[in-house]
């Protein structure tokens, strides 16, 4: 399939160049040179901005844990369904988490029956995610993780998902950034290539770990020149003086979105809203927009998803 970043012949040892490229770190951020080797891929037509709103499940993590767990107070993935219905959501991110007997993947009874009750109630699936860690030094375990990307990559097709949301992975101790960024490309670029064949893209999260800032995400998608792997957006993990110039530079690879109230990089500052619906609209960005609540370090037991959840989407539907 031809795409408009020509794939190097030898993809290894473009990886390895690539991740030849210095690296400086400063007080905790990483400061890297702009990635060039990335390349815009705009639409041939530009329609303007399409923000679809999506649940991240991951908001409702303790009921759903409690429900794998068959204690009180839990919820189901479809009890979940009916909280994004209730609240007039356009979708729901199912993390993969808390499907029964993770990281087995569910059988075909359970996704088609979650696929069922979400479409009654109006709902579109708008990806789901793993735990994985591409980052880990021993081979054997990035080979198992990227087993279980690509089973997956699989279930996200049956359950009609076009994305699936893995992490880089923390950096290793002893190991530079573009040692460890190589084998990550690696790992990313197999994932990209089995999306290709079940339609699903793949989307790596800026998730404080490997990945802190724009350059860092730019650089890595450079390494593996793939149309099948894009950028999950996490507003709250982008560690630098001003993320919101860190989201603007990756949306046009934004494949989907955690927003998220508060900016870790701001030591906590909430979000500005409507700066990053202004950013957003800007950008001709088409496509879901999931929102994730989280309780403060150290306050798990004052967190209360069913309020917090409306808040924040209040909030983002009052910028919209």
């Amino acid at each position: 399939m031809p795409t408009t970043m020509e794939p190097p012949n030898d993809r290894r040892q473009f990886i390895k160049s690539a991740a030849i490229l210095p690296l400086g770190i400063m007080s905790g951020i990483t400061s890297l040179p702009k990635a060039p080797a990335v390349k815009e891929r705009p639409p041939q037509q530009s329609f303007g901005a399409k923000i679809k709103l999506s649940l991240n499940a991951w908001s409702f993590y303790m009921p759903l844990y409690k429900h794998l767990k068959g204690e009180k107070g839990g919820m189901s993935l479809f009890e979940l369904c009916d909280e994004c219905a209730r609240l007039d959501i356009d979708a729901v991110d199912p993390t993969g988490y808390f499907f029964p007997g993770y990281p087995e993947v569910p059988d075909r009874k359970f996704i088609n029956a979650f696929k069922r009750h979400a479409f009654q109630l109006g709902l579109d699936i708008s990806g789901t995610g793993i735990r994985n860690d591409f980052a880990n030094p021993d081979k054997d375990k990035r080979a198992a993780d990227i087993a279980l990307a690509k089973q997956w990559i699989e279930v996200a097709a049956e359950m009609g998902a076009p994305v699936l949301r893995v992490f880089a992975g923390p950096q290793p101790e002893g190991y530079s950034w573009d040692e460890t960024a190589s084998w990550m490309a690696e790992a990313l670029a197999e994932c990209a290539e089995h999306g290709e064949q079940y339609g699903v893209m793949v989307g790596v999260q800026n998730h404080g770990d490997m990945l802190k800032t724009a350059d860092e995400v730019l650089k890595i998608l450079s390494m593996v020149q793939s149309e099948w792997l894009g950028t999950i957006v996490d507003t709250g993990f982008f560690l630098t003086p001003d993320p919101y110039a860190d989201i603007a530079r990756v949306i046009p690879h934004a494949v989907n979105w955690q927003v998220k109230e508060l900016l870790t990089g701001r030591k906590g500052a909430r979000i500005d809203m409507k700066k990053l619906v202004n950013i957003i609209r800007a950008s001709n960005y088409r496509g879901y927009v999931p929102i994730e609540t989280l309780p403060a370090p150290g306050k798990e037991d004052e967190y209360d998803a069913y309020a917090r959840v409306p808040e924040l989407l209040g909030a983002l539907r009052a910028a919209l």
